[in-house]
C-alpha cells in the first residue's frame, strides 16, 4: 500500500502541477489575445469616431456606430469629457454618466486607453453587453481626439463569455483527463506494487519461518534484477546457515562422543580397581597406564577443540612476521626425527634454502608438525616419510609424503572434516583426535593458502600445502 500510495501521489502531484500550469498558460494566452484584439478595435474606432463627432450629423453618426458595434458583436458608446454618454449603439444610456473604471482612467487619469475584464453578475452583464445568462464582460476605453485635443472617450463593451466558456471547457477536459490518468495510474500502481512486493513478502515469510528454526525454507528465484539477486543471496545465506547448523549439531554430537569414550573407559577401569581390591599389582599398573593414556587423549581432544573454537571466533589473531620457512622446516624435521627413529621409520627431507614469506611462525610450525605427525601415525614401522619445501612461481609448496596405509578415494574429500576418521578403531589406537587435519586446513586458510591430498590405499598419501609468497591472510596483532 505504501508503494501504491507513493506512486499515486507522485503521478497525481505531477499531473496536477502540469494541468495547473497548462490551464494558466491557456488562460493567459486567450486573455492576452482578446485584450490585444479589443484594444486595437477600440483604438481604430476612436480614430474614426473622433473626426465624425466633429463633422457628421447625429443620425449618420448613430447609424455608423450601430453598424460598427454589430460588426464587433459588442456595444459602442461615445462619451464627452465629463463622462456623459452622447451616443450609444443600444440607444439606452444616452445622457447618462457612466462610472466604468476604464472610462475614469482615460478621462480622469489621462490614460490613452484602458482595458479590463470583470465578473459583475449576470444582471449587470446583461444590462451592459445585452448578453443574457452571461457572467463575464470586458470594457475597452480609448480617448477621442478632435482638432483642439481630447473631446471625450470611446467605450467598447466586449462580449467575452464565449472565450471564458472555451477556457472552462479546456479546464474540464484537463480534469477529465486527470481523473482517467489517475484511475489508470492507480490500477497500474496496484499491479506493479503486487509484482514488486510479492518477492519481498515471500522473503519476509521465509525469514519468519527461519526465525522459528526452519532453516530449510527457500524462496523462489523469479524475475530479474535486484529482486532476483536478493532471492539468490537469501537462498545462499539460508543454505550456508543450514549447513552451519548441521555442522554444529554434528560437531556437538561428535565432540560429546569423543569425550564420552575415554571417560567411559576410565570409569570401567576405576570400578574394576575399586571392586577388586586384591587385583594383582601388574594388572593394576597396566590399568593405571591405560587411564593415563586416556587422560592424555582427553587432554588432546580438549586442546584441539579450544584451538578450533578460537579460530572459529576469530579470536586467535595472526602474529604476522617475515619467516625463514626453510629454517622452520629444517627445525621441525629435526625435532620429529627421534620419534621416527623410535618407530623404525625413515624421515627424510628435501628443503630449498632461503625461502621466506609473511606469516605466523607458531601456526605454520603447527601445520607442518601435525602433517608429519599424522604421516608417522599412519605409516607402518620401517616405513618412509619424506618432507619437501620448494618454490613454485609465486607460491611456497610443502609436501609431506608417506608410504603408509593410504586413504580410500571416497574418504579423501572428508578427511579435513572435524572428527572424521577413515578407520575409527585404528585412529583411536594411535591416539588421534580426528581434529588435526581440520586444524591444519584452517591454519593454512588463515595464511591464504590451500591444502590438498593425493593418496592410493596401500601406497601411502601425499599432503600438499601451497602458501602465497605475499603477506598471508588474517589480522596481525
Amino acid at each position: 500500500m505504501k508503494i501504491l500510495l507513493a506512486f499515486f501521489v507522485v503521478v497525481g502531484i505531477s499531473f496536477l502541477v502540469a494541468a495547473t500550469n497548462l490551464t494558466g498558460l491557456v488562460s493567459n494566452y486567450l486573455t492576452a489575445q482578446r485584450t490585444r484584439e479589443d484594444t486595437q478595435a477600440a483604438e481604430s474606432l476612436a480614430g474614426i469616431f473622433g473626426s465624425l463627432m466633429q463633422t457628421a450629423d447625429s443620425a449618420a453618426l448613430n447609424n455608423r456606430l450601430q453598424e460598427s458595434a454589430e460588426g464587433l458583436d459588442g456595444r459602442l458608446l461615445l462619451l464627452d469629457t465629463d463622462g456623459k454618454v452622447q451616443f450609444d449603439s443600444f440607444n439606452a444610456f444616452c445622457g447618462q454618466r457612466l462610472a466604468v473604471p476604464e472610462v475614469v482612467r482615460v478621462l480622469a487619469l489621462g490614460e490613452i486607453s484602458a482595458y479590463g475584464m470583470y465578473r459583475p453578475g449576470r444582471d449587470t452583464v446583461a444590462r451592459m453587453s445585452g448578453e443574457a445568462e452571461a457572467e463575464y464582460v470586458a470594457y475597452g476605453a480609448h480617448e477621442l481626439l478632435g482638432p483642439r485635443g481630447r473631446i471625450g472617450a470611446l467605450l467598447y463593451i466586449s462580449r467575452v463569455q464565449g472565450m471564458m466558456d472555451s477556457l472552462r471547457s479546456v479546464q474540464l477536459q484537463l480534469i477529465t483527463t486527470f481523473i482517467v490518468i489517475a484511475v489508470a495510474a492507480l490500477i497500474l500502481a496496484l499491479f506493479l506494487s503486487r509484482v514488486l512486493t510479492t518477492p519481498i513478502v515471500n522473503l519476509s515469510k521465509s525469514m519468519r519461518k527461519m526465525g522459528k528454526g526452519d532453516l530449510s525454507v527457500r524462496v523462489p528465484e523469479k524475475g530479474s534484477g535486484e529482486l532476483r539477486q536478493l532471492a539468490e543471496n537469501y537462498n545462499t545465506m539460508a543454505a550456508q546457515l543450514e549447513n552451519m547448523d548441521q555442522s554444529r549439531n554434528q560437531f556437538v554430537s561428535n565432540a560429546s562422543h569423543e569425550l564420552k569414550t575415554p571417560l567411559a573407559t576410565m570409569k570401567i577401569m576405576l570400578e574394576t580397581m575399586i571392586y577388586q581390591p586384591d587385583m594383582p599389582a601388574e594388572v593394576r599398573q597396566e590399568f593405571m597406564a591405560d587411564m593415563n593414556h586416556e587422560i592424555d587423549r582427553l587432554t588432546g581432544i580438549i586442546t584441539d577443540l579450544l584451538t578450533l573454537t578460537r579460530m572459529d571466533n576469530k579470536s586467535d589473531a595472526m602474529k604476522v612476521e617475515e619467516i625463514d620457512l626453510s629454517a622452520l622446516t629444517v627445525e621441525t624435521v629435526r625435532l620429529l626425527t627421534p620419534v621416527a627413529r623410535k618407530r623404525g621409520q625413515h624421515l627424510e627431507s628435501s628443503i630449498a634454502p632461503d625461502l621466506y614469506l609473511q606469516g605466523d611462525r607458531s601456526k605454520l610450525n603447527q601445520v607442518l608438525y601435525n602433517l608429519i605427525d599424522n604421516a608417522m601415525k599412519y605409516t607402518q614401522d620401517g616405513g618412509e616419510i619424506r618432507v619437501s619445501l620448494q618454490a613454485e612461481a609465486d607460491q611456497m609448496v610443502w609436501q609431506v609424503k608417506d608410504n603408509g596405509v593410504g586413504i580410500p578415494a571416497e574418504d579423501q574429500e572428508h578427511i579435513f572434516d572435524r572428527f572424521y576418521r577413515v578407520d575409527k578403531a585404528r585412529s583411536r589406537e594411535t591416539g588421534g583426535t580426528g581434529l588435526g587435519l581440520s586444524i591444519v586446513r584452517q591454519l593454512v586458510g588463515m595464511h591464504g593458502g590451500q591444502i590438498t591430498v593425493e593418496s592410493q590405499p596401500g601406497q601411502g598419501s601425499c599432503f600438499i600445502v601451497r602458501l602465497p609468497r605475499q603477506e598471508g591472510g588474517g589480522q596481525a596483532s
